[in-house]
């Protein structure tokens, strides 16, 4: 039997996903908590995914321009036309794992200093997907709670910075009253994990549960690992220090691929195609940490202008 509805909102920006827009909502409303409304913000769909929207009487359907999407703002126009007392951040192409998925992330709110609950990604064991990604469980899933004044968390290595806000809007929920006073900021990339950080300085908490999980999958070619690398660099760098050091690689991680490969899906023929499908993205991402480190060595403006100009919108995976 299902449990009284709770003040839930669930916000979802889309751009042409037809493939799994109905996986998606049909899993959001299979969940044991029953959420008050579904709120998507489309961004110039031309595949069909608005006639499957428009199937669904809780959706409540909001278009704009694609040149106006940018992943800060737009979730903040989703999250002020949300009723809820919480609000759910995911994307189209998400699909809960299980029926508790909502759940999990509402028992994530241990106290009221609690702001923001972060989920987890799963790689499904479907053929299409790389195996290399493949979830596999190595111990129970734990929740994980921070909360530090501004001094402490200045005083965090950078690594430690970024591992602490690294949230994720494809599996999150956040009060609602906290996104308002505390909005998303107006980014290209990151507006997640920089939102956990000016939320951990401005005195919140929040807290990661894997019990809470989704499946999510981007078939990547090189150039997205590349600008998406880039990208995630650079947002790691301009708000939490973070410089990666330079990466090579080497002949045992090439044969480790193939072993994982192998491993995972046996001896078939397409073994080939995805040892060279990671080889390529892993090339692409060094390349990145290359080309990232290359323009911090000249300088925070130089640094600022390329990016601007070399990844620009958002890197947008392509649909397969």
């Amino acid at each position: 039997m299902r449990k009284p509805v709770p003040s839930v909102s669930v916000v979802i920006p889309v751009k042409n996903e037809v493939s799994n827009i109905k996986a998606c909502l049909d899993g959001i409303l299979s969940q044991s908590i029953l959420v008050r409304e579904i709120i998507v913000i489309d961004s110039g769909s031309t595949d069909g995914t608005l006639d499957i929207l428009n199937q669904y009487p809780l959706v409540k359907l909001i278009e704009i321009p694609f040149n106006e999407f940018n992943h800060g703002e737009t979730r903040n126009l989703g999250v002020r036309e949300a009723t809820g007392d919480f609000v759910l951040l995911t994307v189209g192409d998400a699909r809960p794992v299980n029926d508790k998925w909502i759940e999990e992330l509402l028992n994530g709110f241990l106290d009221d200093e609690v702001v923001g609950v972060c989920g987890q990604q799963l790689v499904p064991h479907d053929k299409d997907k790389n195996p290399v990604d493949w979830y596999a469980f190595y111990s129970k899933p734990k929740i994980f709670r921070y909360q530090l004044n501004k001094d402490e968390f200045e005083h965090l290595q950078p690594s430690k910075k970024r591992e602490i806000c690294r949230f994720d809007d494809v599996n999150a929920m956040y009060r609602r009253k906290a996104l308002i006073e505390l909005p998303f900021r107006k980014t290209s990339y990151s507006e997640d994990m920089i939102w956990a950080r000016d939320a951990i300085i401005s005195g919140y908490a929040i807290v990661y549960t894997y019990k809470s999980r989704v499946f999510h999958y981007h078939k990547e070619d090189s150039d997205f690992t590349l600008k998406r690398k880039f990208t995630t660099l650079y947002f790691s760098y301009r708000f939490f220090g973070y410089k990666p050091e330079i990466q090579s690689f080497t002949i045992f991680e090439k044969l480790r691929l193939i072993y994982i490969i192998i491993k995972r899906i046996g001896l078939r023929k397409d073994i080939l195609k995805w040892y060279s499908y990671n080889v390529s993205n892993r090339r692409a991402a060094i390349k990145a940490i290359a080309l990232f480190l290359d323009k911090t060595n000249e300088g925070d403006s130089v640094l600022d202008s390329f990016h601007n100009q070399f990844c620009g919108k958002p890197p947008i995976p392509k649909k397969y």
